[in-house]
Parts: structure tokens; sequence; C-alpha cells
């Protein structure tokens, strides 16, 4: 995990690996920050929705318990959610380096649309 010391706090920036382990363990809450189109095509089983368009820092759920992590495609719409939380005063506040791309390059489990049937699939790891 890399992190950025800011005058609003500690911006955290963890990887692929990190997320998924973390994710795996019932650690985090993912939330997924990209649009409810980006979501419904494809996606991390078990994410939250909150679409950079809409988000509200004053409207996220405690991080007692669960630390949240946000995601987008590649890692830039998660950083600008994160700073917003930061000026919000949550803090330390995490996103996932390389986004959802690099979640698939990492050979991620997720879930993709199946263009034979329209419908939802699951794509194992590996």
């Amino acid at each position: 995990m890399k992190t950025e010391e800011t005058d609003q706090g500690t911006l955290e920036t963890w990887t692929v690996d990190e997320v998924a382990k973390a994710l795996d363990a019932g650690e985090i809450a993912l939330i997924d920050v990209r649009t409810p189109a980006e979501y419904s095509f494809e996606h991390i089983e078990g994410a939250l929705l909150s679409p950079l368009s809409h988000f509200r820092a004053d409207r996220l759920p405690s991080q007692q318990g669960k630390r949240l992590v946000f995601h987008c495609g590649s890692g830039v719409r998660s950083e600008k959610v994160a700073r917003k939380c930061l000026e919000a005063g949550i803090s330390p506040v995490a996103h996932m380096e390389g986004g959802f791309g690099a979640w698939k390059s990492a050979k991620q489990p997720h879930i993709a649309t199946d263009m034979a049937s329209g419908g939802l699939k699951r794509v194992e790891a590996g």
C-alpha cells in the first residue's frame, strides 16, 4: 500500500492483490464509482455502486468494522472520490490502483455480461 499525507488526511492507494485479499476476508466495503452502465456490464462481485456523478461523501456508510475502498475503471475517478472524502473529513481513505482494468489484468474473479445470452456470468480467477 502506498500512502500520501495531504492537508486533509491520509490517502491510501491499494494494489489489486491487497484489495482482493481484504475483500475475501470481509475486511472492506468495496465501492465502485463508475457509471451504472459500466457496472451493469461488468463489476467486482460484492462491490457497491456509488457513481462519481452522484457521489456524496456525507452519505457513505461508517468505516466502523470495515474500511471503505473505492475503485473505478483505471484509478482516476476513484482517486478523485477518495480526495473528496478527505475534504469531507473522512480519513484514512483508500482507492485501488489501476482500477477494474488492473483487476481484470490480474485475472481476479468478476461478474461479466455473457454476450451470447445477455445475462450475467461469473468469471473465475486465473
